[in-house]
């Protein structure tokens, strides 16, 4: 027993000694001319240099490093290193020089160093997705697009873009999508006949601008579309509108996939014909204006923005009746104008219609329907959906009328 003590007392010492030795300084050898011995000194602290060396009677003495001057490490030099470098061209200062570090240089963004030299990134040209994206030290990785994915753009930062899914938007693939371009999807003419197609209407754009809050979180798509009764849209379809649209149109779109996919619940029946009897009314306000190719030219000439062509207003023309022409126009110019709100866009042109020859009963009707969308039935849409059909967590979130 008294044996045991007496090795586990040696190994206890030991352990002192060993971890008194660890927070000791490092030593370095020093020839002691005044003794004719060696000792061993204390090195100096990063940020400092040896001022005056060890003796027999006198530890080392540490100064710290003059400006402009460093010591990275534990050190017995009589002088700290310069701080020798300078950033070139196309380089900025990362790092200032301090007592315990050099300089640092690291090239602007977009650029990385090969050779001393800030070289540009990479771009990966159509067909290919960046993999990897370029960092001050090292190149972007370009990767081929797989099988369904897809890139048009020569881009050092933009990856590869999966294709459209034209039957979760109610349509078909018209010219299928490969890695240089996306899925062109088409109304699905086997079922149903050509008709005018207005993406979203007035009524339906009014209406949706009342789920947009002033100050959006970054996740507030993810929210509204968790918010939503019914079949919920599929992460990749949030995915693929985020990358695609802004963010008013990123609502609208989601709210429009939405609708399309629990159109045969009753609930969402009611929102569908509170929708369609307002449409019924700005319908009933523009009435049959007959309008001709000049007018209506004339009308989206007036509109802020990018404009909506000629080849577009002929197109509509043929397809659509005449009572729909003015709204496929004004859709056509929000899908151009992605953030633009359709209601003031139209207010604004009908300012300038003025001064043109335009028939004073069109516009009388016209801003009937703007007196419309501004009145109560929006707001009472605005609380059946947002209410009491999504719930309390869209509740506390401030909302922006029309």
């Amino acid at each position: 027993m008294n044996k045991f003590l007496c090795c586990t007392l040696v190994l206890l010492d030991i352990s002192v000694k060993w971890t008194i030795q660890d927070d000791s300084p490092p030593k370095y050898p020093h020839y002691d001319p005044g003794t004719s011995r060696q000792l061993l000194c204390d090195q100096c602290p990063p940020g400092s240099y040896v001022k005056q060396h060890c003796t027999a009677t006198s530890p080392t003495q540490c100064a710290p490093c003059p400006d402009q001057y460093y010591a990275e490490e534990w050190n017995s030099n009589d002088e700290c290193q310069y701080c020798s470098t300078v950033c070139k061209e196309l380089q900025y200062i990362k790092q200032e020089c301090t007592s315990t570090q050099n300089r640092v240089c690291e090239c602007v963004d977009g650029r990385y160093l090969e050779l001393e030299f800030c070289l540009k990134h990479t771009e990966c040209p159509p067909g290919f997705g960046v993999a990897q994206p370029g960092t001050p030290e090292s190149d972007t990785v370009c990767k081929r697009c797989p099988e369904g994915f897809f890139s048009n753009e020569t881009s050092s930062k933009a990856a590869c873009v999966k294709h459209t899914n034209c039957s979760a938007l109610g349509f078909k693939i018209a010219l299928k999508g490969n890695a240089v371009r996306d899925n062109v999807c088409q109304e699905n003419t086997d079922m149903t006949p050509q008709k005018c197609g207005i993406d979203v209407t007035l009524c339906e754009e009014a209406f949706f601008r009342f789920a947009v809050p002033t100050q959006l979180t970054p996740n507030w798509l993810n929210i509204l579309a968790d918010s939503l009764p019914g079949t919920k849209v599929s992460t990749e379809n949030i995915e693929r509108i985020k990358q695609r649209h802004s963010t008013q149109e990123q609502t609208f779109q989601l709210l429009k996939l939405w609708k399309q996919q629990n159109k045969e619940q009753d609930i969402v029946k009611k929102i569908i014909q509170d929708i369609d009897l307002c449409e019924n009314s700005v319908l009933k306000h523009i009435g049959h204006p007959n309008l001709t190719f000049e007018h209506l030219n004339t009308l989206m000439a007036s509109l802020p923005g990018k404009k909506v062509g000629k080849e577009d207003i002929e197109r509509t023309m043929k397809l659509c009746q005449p009572t729909e022409q003015i709204l496929k126009l004004l859709n056509l110019w929000r899908i151009k104008n992605d953030d633009q709100d359709t209601i003031k866009g139209l207010m604004y042109g009908l300012k300038h219609l003025k001064t043109y020859h335009f028939p004073k009963r069109t516009i009388q009707s016209l801003k009937k329907v703007i007196k419309f969308l501004h009145r109560f039935t929006m707001y009472r849409l605005y609380q059946k959906l947002l209410l009491e059909m999504i719930g309390n967590q869209i509740k506390s979130v401030k909302v922006r009328c029309v």
